[in-house]
């Protein structure tokens, strides 16, 4: 079967959100598209939809809804054809899939490190007690917490450029992002240290990017298939498979990062109390063809440490 190709005339096209990151994400999509089925650019049109997410920039995420507030929309305009594909940052998506969608296709993973940032220098370990952190991350914030107690941790959301204003204006002395966003940015230069994984385990599948699309979609699933990166799907399996048995959510401290050598996957995964007073944390391997397996074990294992009650404090 031929496979029916975009053209100007008929164009693919690419939901996104419209943060100069998301953009250089959609971008970096409609580029390896080009590519791979030698197109003219001007068939694929990125379409920016705004998200609840985006626009309420003054609660924590965990008052307004979640993760989910930065893909409903967009997975809505996918689901009622208004675009063709969804570029998502895979660390914002739930683990559930609306009906009717499919996200199976990774980009090639970026750097999963995060990023400290401080304008006035310095190191993360050298900080005063009482030293202003920005951060909209729970888990970043219980991490801190978990090692520095004597800080002082604020809400600190909004995109890359805005948080960047804010140490400017001095609501933080410094904060925390990702070093693949920098990296999609062309901004490595501000990083003052990167943070190692032994340090501060990422988020769930940071660094990757997700392409969704209808589930009954054909020709998008044969565009989507050349752009697909196995390795980095394999490591996601086991990594949402294990927020998924947590039940994860933008209210629960959750850390995993998996990595592959050969065809031996090696999970870490961790889960905290918000305040940062109680930890655990565990790493375990399997075959890669079991990552999915590997991630839902290492939660129940994690669980069992924890006890009875650990996640209570979600609701209240």
């Amino acid at each position: 079967m031929t496979l029916d190709l975009p053209s100007p005339n008929q164009p693919l096209k690419i939901g996104t959100r419209g943060s100069p990151l998301a953009l250089a994400q959609a971008h970096e999509t409609r580029d390896r598209l080009v590519a791979a089925f030698r197109l003219d650019p001007a068939a694929l049109e990125i379409v920016v939809i705004k998200t609840t997410g985006d626009m309420v920039l003054d609660r924590p995420l965990k008052e307004i809804g979640g993760k989910g507030l930065f893909t409903k929309e967009i997975e809505d305009a996918l689901l009622d054809g208004r675009i063709d594909i969804a570029v998502h940052s895979m660390k914002d998506m739930p683990v559930a899939q609306p009906e009717g969608l499919l996200l199976e296709t990774y980009l090639p993973r970026e750097d999963v490190r995060d990023a400290f940032v401080a304008p006035g220098g310095g190191q993360l370990e050298g900080l005063a007690a009482g030293t202003r952190v920005g951060t909209s991350s729970l888990r970043r914030r219980a991490q801190l917490l978990s090692k520095r107690p004597d800080l002082e941790v604020v809400e600190f959301r909004g995109n890359v450029q805005t948080r960047l204003r804010k140490l400017e204006e001095g609501v933080a002395a410094c904060t925390f992002l990702a070093m693949a966003g920098l990296n999609r940015l062309g901004m490595a230069e501000i990083v003052t240290a990167p943070i190692a994984p032994d340090e501060m385990l990422p988020a769930v599948a940071q660094g990757a990017i997700g392409i969704e699309r209808r589930a009954e979609d054909m020709r998008a699933a044969a565009l989507l298939e050349a752009l697909h990166d196995g390795p980095t799907g394999v490591r996601l399996a086991a990594e949402r498979a294990f927020l998924a048995a947590l039940d994860g959510s933008c209210e629960t401290p959750i850390a995993g990062l998996a990595e592959q050598d050969g065809g031996t996957l090696r999970l870490r995964g961790e889960i905290l109390r918000p305040d940062g007073s109680e930890s655990h944390a565990e790493a375990w391997t399997a075959p890669a063809e079991d990552a999915a397996d590997l991630g839902r074990r290492l939660a129940g294992e994690l669980l069992s440490r924890a006890g009875p009650g650990f996640f209570d404090w979600r609701a209240a």
